[in-house]
């Protein structure tokens, strides 16, 4: 962990494979739910998996906007995903929140997922918007002082012990280990093979 805050707008204007591994652990909250970050990726305009590797368009504006706003897409016009864009401004790089372990309004969440399940409830990009209740109206706003927030670790909680693998979901750069997950939980979206576990160092 570097011991920058995330409600500092210095946490985002870095290396976004560095954001992304300090965000596994702290809490998103929008509304009256939040979730502990678990599962994280990164993603950089050098790189044919991000959406800013073709350059600026309208769609991908804010990707190249300041760090520490929210990048709200939806994928195959079905989920909306949640990034945080990262890296100085005219650079296009984001860290794609891919998995929370729920604990604060847990019961709101079951009713927007229809399930019971609280491991399940976060355990994807786009089961977490739903549970959250974020969508593409977001795209843009600030995670400083927006309707998303971003909090430190919770104060007495044992720091995750982060592993890094390769992307999932993805069918491009699929080679670049820059997923980064909490080792401990049982909320990331895919279980994590043993032989990919190294520390989150490697992926620097």
């Amino acid at each position: 962990m570097s011991g920058l805050d995330p409600r500092d707008g210095a946490f985002y204007a870095r290396s976004v494979h560095d954001v992304a591994r300090d965000l596994v652990g702290c809490v998103i909250r929008h509304g009256r739910t939040a979730g502990r970050v678990v599962e994280v990726e990164s993603y950089h305009q050098e790189e044919p998996a991000c959406h800013a590797f073709g350059g600026l368009t309208e769609r991908t504006r804010v990707l190249f906007g300041p760090p520490g706003r929210a990048y709200v897409y939806r994928s195959y016009g079905v989920h909306a995903l949640l990034n945080a864009v990262a890296e100085d401004e005219a650079v296009g790089a984001a860290a794609l929140i891919r998995a929370l372990e729920p604990i604060e309004g847990i019961d709101l969440m079951r009713r927007r997922r229809g399930l019971e399940s609280v491991r399940e409830l976060c355990s994807g990009p786009g089961k977490l918007t739903q549970a959250l209740g974020v969508g593409v109206d977001l795209n843009g706003t600030s995670l400083l002082d927006g309707p998303i927030e971003v909090l430190p670790p919770p104060a007495g909680v044992v720091a995750p012990r982060v592993v890094t693998g390769t992307r999932i979901g993805i069918n491009k750069a699929v080679e670049l280990p820059w997923r980064f997950c909490d080792a401990g939980s049982a909320c990331v979206s895919r279980p994590w093979p043993e032989p990919m576990r190294r520390g989150a160092a490697a992926a620097a």
